[in-house]
């Protein structure tokens, strides 16, 4: 298993997924290769959640030659992704070749910078759009952002997650690089969740940015710097 139980969050061990976040972090690595990284993470982190988190059962198979048992994961085509918005939609798409009929939803959610953080490391989170779709008992609901720093913004949105439904088989709140302090934040406000990510980093910064962590996931994406 390559899942490791960390107290606020399960950190992602598999090797794939930390040798991709090292060549995401390098400064050196430009818009296209990041990108590409961030779908190749989000894919390895959907097997991992695969493999980690969703149960199987024994089926009939049979094939050219005899009868047989096969093991199939069950519950594949009850998964609801849901992206928020920009920086997740590079990781998304891996989640999606994990997941090809997940329904997904949107959440358009940003931190007010001009504002700046608070004394108790918050940031006015604005909601500025939000499409979801129907959430069934059964489902298991994955909410990506590839960084969470102070949870304000996931805090936010998953407010807005469990306004629509309030029961669901499992809910996976998936991130890159994670600052303590967000963790904290979230799994105090959201219990239910499960929070994973692939490293825990050491701090955030004065201006909420985590350190190390990889700069800015969404200009360095769309190449918006």
């Amino acid at each position: 298993m390559t899942i490791e139980d960390r107290d606020d969050a399960y950190l992602i061990t598999h090797a794939l997924a930390t040798d991709t976040l090292s060549r995401l972090r390098d400064v050196e690595t430009e818009q296209v290769a990041f990108r590409k990284g961030l779908v190749k993470l989000g894919r390895i982190c959907g097997y991992e959640i695969i493999d980690g988190a969703m149960e199987t059962e024994y089926v009939p198979v049979e094939t050219p030659l005899a009868e047989t048992t096969g093991e199939r994961v069950k519950g594949l085509d009850d998964v609801v992704i849901i992206n928020v918005l920009r920086a997740a939609t590079p990781f998304v798409e891996g989640l999606l070749k994990a997941f090809p009929r997940a329904k997904q939803g949107v959440i358009s959610a940003g931190r007010d910078e001009e504002a700046g953080m608070t004394a108790d490391g918050e940031f006015p989170i604005t909601i500025d759009y939000v499409k979801l779709p129907e959430i069934r008992p059964e489902d298991t609901v994955i909410v990506a952002d590839p960084m969470l720093a102070t949870g304000s913004t996931m805090v936010a949105v998953l407010d807005h997650v469990l306004d629509e439904a309030d029961d669901f088989e499992d809910l996976f709140v998936l991130s890159a690089v994670s600052a303590p302090a967000g963790l904290v934040r979230v799994s105090e406000a959201v219990p239910e969740a499960d929070l994973l990510t692939v490293a825990i980093d050491d701090r955030l910064d004065d201006a909420g940015f985590i350190v190390p962590g990889l700069g800015d996931a969404g200009d360095r994406a769309f190449r918006t710097v």
